[in-house]
């Protein structure tokens, strides 16, 4: 149905991010890693917790959507981690399992199943899994903007 493959288009479009807004890529690329557990005077979140929390967010979400049996995290000690990431390679691993979860949801979009108007399986009364979709990409938008305002005032951020 070509309404189904547009709207699945407009729904990965909107997951991979740019355009109108920062990419995650650029957003998160050459940050220095002395900034990395570093927190503005005045906020609360340092570019570490950022891209950390992204992270788990968005795990949760996609668990949410293939697992029927998953237990969702306690909220907000599961969900945000430390002010600096716990070893010299977690910030390249947290953007790793970032962008490999987010290839995976993407994929959900762009494939002819699921049925993004279904119910996320293992909850009948829950929300749809376009729902789902969507407010992964609304989380994503939101803390790009909140890494951008983090990373100018540290900074550490070119126009």
């Amino acid at each position: 149905m070509a309404g189904d493959a547009a709207l699945r288009e407009e729904v990965r479009w909107l997951l991979k991010g740019g355009h109108a807004h920062v990419g995650f890529k650029k957003a998160f690329s050459e940050m220095p890693k002395a900034l990395r557990g570093k927190k503005p005077r005045g906020l609360p979140y340092t570019p570490w917790q950022q891209v950390e929390h992204m992270r788990i967010c968005q795990w949760d979400i996609l668990e949410y959507i293939r697992n029927p049996k998953y237990a969702s995290l306690k909220w907000p000690e599961d969900y945000w981690p430390a002010p600096s990431p716990p070893t010299e390679g977690a910030w390249d691993k947290s953007v790793r399992g970032f962008q490999a979860d987010l290839r995976t949801l993407e994929g959900m979009a762009a494939h002819a199943s699921p049925d993004l108007l279904a119910r996320v399986p293992g909850d009948p009364e829950g929300p749809s899994i376009l729902h789902e979709l969507l407010l992964v990409a609304d989380h994503n938008a939101y803390h790009l903007g909140q890494l951008i305002v983090l990373r100018r005032l540290l900074g550490a951020w070119e126009d």
